[in-house]
């Protein structure tokens, strides 16, 4: 049996007709860059989120880096990001001028929390990045709390969870801003590279929607220095389409995580995902921590299986980051994490009997 990490074809081939309809609408429009599509899908998605604004962008890289710009990051700032984490992360940090400062995470959740930020808080820290991995929020309650103790800015990287919540409220909508990314994998995906930033203030929308689009918001008009990082209408008239089926795919990808759950519980050898508090976990990923995780990959590749490694490398251990020094005792959840993760396939159009056939072999593997 093949089964694939992830089938981008499938999702589409499930709704083509409305896709194809969509994308011609675009296209005999020739309304190619800041047209309806694009702020009727802003509007819709910030309603779905929850918020009053929601900026398109063009990738949820510049989302962030534009993030920290609006809020006045500059060289000698100090921002705080996790250790365990796609490196946009961190590297936006560097492009603002300032420095990258990582905290350690959680060995359950791979997520930051308020006391590992502490630590790292010095006279020079502006800003905290908190990254809401794999499909389930930071204890971002208690970090917003810390932030304003500190007086800090807060942004939220959702790009690995759309639409989880917490106790505290939803994805995005608890620091000064949120950011989206839309790339084709994750849960709610457009055909192409694109992103969005979320809140509930009005200037910092206003001031991030001007930096990605040269300083104004009207044509010739440049107030400042900004770039160019629009969403552009045939990936925002996608996202619509996408946008209405998101909530059943989700809860199709939590179906067949727990089908996951239930068979794997009884190997020792794994460490399952596990979902804090009240958390909505919508598993944008499966990552388990296994012994021997290298040949339980390559076995499973010999049986049809794809997965993944969602990271090879924590971020201070990156050549990028060479420069800092960092030793493996200084963050040891993330240093002992990038020897045992592995992400199992999990999308919303993988079938039952493809997930208990991974679960078959990984027991397998480990002699059940």
């Amino acid at each position: 049996m093949q089964v694939l990490f992830n089938d981008l074809a499938a999702r589409y081939q499930a709704i083509r007709p409305e896709i194809d309809e969509a994308i011609q609408q675009v296209l005999q429009g020739g309304w190619f860059i800041g047209s309806s599509h694009v702020s009727g899908f802003e509007v819709a998605f910030a309603v779905r989120c929850g918020i009053s604004h929601a900026v398109g962008l063009g990738n949820a890289t510049d989302g962030l880096f534009l993030a920290l710009k609006a809020l006045d990051i500059k060289p000698g700032d100090e921002v705080i990001t996790p250790a365990w984490s796609w490196i946009s992360s961190a590297e936006v940090i560097t492009l603002c001028g300032a420095k990258v400062v990582f905290a350690d995470v959680e060995p359950g959740t791979f997520t930051v929390s308020a006391k590992a930020i502490e630590k790292k808080i010095t006279s020079r820290t502006k800003a905290v990045i908190a990254v809401h991995l794999y499909g389930q929020m930071a204890d971002v309650k208690s970090i917003k709390d810390l932030c304003e103790r500190y007086k800090l800015s807060l942004i939220e990287d959702c790009s690995q969870a759309h639409f989880a919540e917490s106790a505290a409220g939803k994805a995005g909508t608890l620091g000064d801003c949120g950011v989206f990314s839309f790339y084709p994998t994750k849960n709610l995906g457009a055909f192409g590279d694109a992103g969005c930033l979320v809140t509930n203030s009005e200037w910092l929308a206003a001031k991030v929607r001007r930096l990605a689009n040269h300083g104004g918001l009207t044509k010739d008009e440049h107030l400042f220095e900004g770039t160019n990082s629009r969403l552009d209408s045939m990936q925002a008239a996608i996202l619509t389409v996408n946008l209405k089926y998101v909530s059943a795919w989700t809860e199709k990808r939590k179906a067949l995580a727990e089908v996951y759950i239930q068979n794997l519980k009884p190997v020792s050898e794994l460490v399952l995902p596990q979902t804090a508090g009240a958390n909505t976990h919508v598993f944008h990923l499966f990552v388990i921590r296994a012994r021997q995780r290298d040949e339980l990959r390559a076995y499973l590749a010999q049986q049809g299986i794809q997965t993944l490694i969602h990271y090879p490398k924590a971020l201070p251990f990156e050549p990028a980051y060479a420069w800092l020094n960092h030793h493996e005792s200084d963050f040891p959840v993330a240093a002992r994490l990038q020897h045992e993760v592995v992400s199992l396939p999990l999308h919303p159009f993988l079938s039952r009997q493809q997930v208990e056939y991974v679960c078959q072999e990984i027991k397998s593997f480990y002699g059940f």
